[in-house]
Parts: C-alpha cells; sequence; structure tokens
C-alpha cells in the first residue's frame, strides 16, 4: 500500500487502470438497475456504467502516500462523478496537494474524459470538502413528483451491519468482499484475510470503496415513488475514528439531509452514520447524493420533462 511517487511535491499521479462491472444483477426495489445494459439503453446511456465509489480505491494509495496508515483513521474523500465509465475504459487518477491535510482529486479515462472531481482530506478536523460545498450550495427544489415524500431531517431507525469476507452484500451489492478483492483495482495485503495480520492495526481493514457498500448495506429512509432509475451524483467517505474492520458491527442509521433537481433527475441527499454499538462512538459517515432519472417514471407528467 502507498507505493506511489510524487511527480513532485505537490502532484500525485496513479497508473491507468480497467475497474470492473459488478452490478449487473443489482436489485434496487424489486427492479433492475442502470447497471444492467438493457435499462441503460433504454435510457439512451452507451452502456451499463461502473459504480462511482469502485473509482475510490485509486485513490487509497495516494491516501496512505500522503498521509500513511492515518488515511484509513481519519480520511475523507468527496467526490462528483461527472461522467460515467463504462466495462473496459481505463481511469487515471490524480491527487494535488492543497494544503498539509487536503488536495483536489480528479480522474480521467485514457482519452481524456473526466469521471470525477472532488477532495481528499485528514481529519479530525477537515478543511471544507467538495460536498461541504455542494450541499451547502443547493436550492428550493420546486415541485416533485417522484422524491415528493421524502422530507429532510427524515431518520431511520438504529440497524445493525457488519461485512465478512465471504457473505453477499444483499441485492444492491450481489457480491461478497471476497469478489470484490479479486477484481478491486488496487489489492492490498492490509485488506486479504491471508495477509490481514501485515496491516498497521494487526486485522483486515475494509477498503474505502466498500464502506459505501457496508452503509448501504441495510436499511433507507423515507418512500421514493416507482419503479424509477437512479443514479450516484455525488459520493463522500468521511472516517472520523477508523478504520472500519472487516466482521466487526457497526450501527447504521440514515438521514435525508437534503432533496433537489435537475433538467433530467429529481434527487436527495442522504447522510449515513456509521457507528461502535458498544462504545457509542462514531466511527465514519457516508454521504450520497443520488438522482432518480425523470423519464424512468411512468407516471412523470409529460409536460415536465425536459426534451
Amino acid at each position: 500500500m502507498g507505493n506511489f511517487a510524487f511527480d513532485n511535491e505537490l502532484t500525485l499521479n496513479g497508473p491507468f487502470r480497467a475497474p470492473r462491472q459488478m452490478l449487473a444483477d443489482q436489485e434496487y426495489d424489486g427492479h433492475t438497475s442502470v447497471h444492467d445494459d438493457a435499462t441503460a439503453d433504454k435510457l439512451g446511456l452507451p452502456g451499463a456504467p461502473i459504480e462511482g465509489p469502485t473509482h475510490f480505491s485509486q485513490f487509497d494509495p495516494m491516501g496512505v502516500a500522503m498521509w500513511g496508515s492515518a488515511w484509513f483513521e481519519h480520511g475523507c474523500i468527496s467526490s462528483h462523478f461527472e461522467n460515467m465509465v463504462i466495462e473496459g475504459e481505463e481511469v487515471q487518477a490524480t491527487a494535488v496537494r492543497t494544503s498539509a491535510t487536503s488536495a483536489r482529486i480528479g480522474a480521467v479515462t485514457s482519452d481524456g474524459k473526466s469521471v470525477l472531481s472532488g477532495t481528499m482530506t485528514l481529519g479530525p478536523h477537515h478543511p471544507e470538502t467538495e460536498l461541504d460545498r455542494r450541499l451547502g450550495a443547493i436550492k428550493e427544489p420546486g415541485e416533485l413528483f417522484i422524491i415528493d415524500q421524502l422530507r429532510v431531517g427524515d431518520k431511520s431507525a438504529p440497524e445493525r451491519v457488519s461485512m465478512s469476507f465471504t457473505e453477499s452484500n444483499g441485492h444492491l451489492y450481489p457480491f461478497s468482499l471476497n469478489d470484490k478483492l479479486q477484481m478491486i483495482t488496487e489489492p492490498s495485503s492490509w485488506y486479504a484475510s491471508d495477509t490481514a495480520a501485515q496491516s498497521p492495526w494487526g486485522r483486515a481493514v475494509i477498503p474505502t470503496e466498500m464502506v459505501s457498500v457496508l452503509a448501504h448495506k441495510v436499511g433507507g429512509v423515507g418512500k421514493v415513488r416507482g419503479p424509477a432509475v437512479g443514479l450516484f451524483i455525488d459520493l463522500e467517505i468521511r472516517v472520523i475514528n477508523g478504520p472500519l474492520f472487516v466482521d466487526a458491527e457497526y450501527e447504521l442509521v440514515h438521514e435525508i439531509v437534503g432533496v433537489g433537481q435537475s433538467r433530467r433527475v429529481e434527487s436527495y441527499w442522504t447522510r449515513t452514520s456509521i457507528t461502535d454499538p458498544v462504545s457509542g462512538v462514531l466511527v465514519a459517515t457516508v454521504l450520497l447524493h443520488q438522482g432518480v432519472f425523470k423519464a424512468s417514471y411512468d407516471k412523470y407528467p409529460a409536460d415536465k420533462l425536459a426534451l
């Protein structure tokens, strides 16, 4: 972990990697998702996109290069997804240091298409993140037809969850951690069961991209009308008192913290708190901004659909 070298004291470029699609069998509210080829085709997309958090693994070695093992204890990656990636495309990640505890990040495909932009920061006292800024800038959404039942401040009941190496992670993530580790773009001895003793904590840590899976393994809050097809717009994974460990039990609470819309989607922001149920210590938060395609909801008023 962390075998990268800075081009100079400010910029770190990773190698091109080819992330893998693992959500072709994803089921969302009883129907297929945008990660299904046929569903993506109906929406006019060039193919079934790779899920955004997959790209976060390319930044973990950069976090370790900049901040050592503290990256998994107090690190935060905060990203706006700009263009979808289809399996077979290669992606390069870049981080540019802006202070001792922050960096601007980006990722591009081999033909120069921007995949994501955002920030990496180190706590416990984080500088402003990409999603701090974006969430703070949302406006009144106006009339809504798919997410109209969601209310800012709505919370779910606490639920317990853990991530083992072998169990599937549910309908949303129909694969195990071991399945992911066979395809992850940046393998590490810190992740695998047979080498976990080599990690600084003497046990296996959950890769940053899989913290999002853990956060959305169970539960939810509020009702979204459907069937309708969604996508990730923004995602932030903020570790506060980490690392997060394989086989450890955590408590999840989801809270709606924002709603909005754009020309093609209605969208909502959910912050998930991940807490140690024994100590009550907040271990991490996951802030997800997800959209629902207006055109995918058959009851959406035709005169309200953007051309």
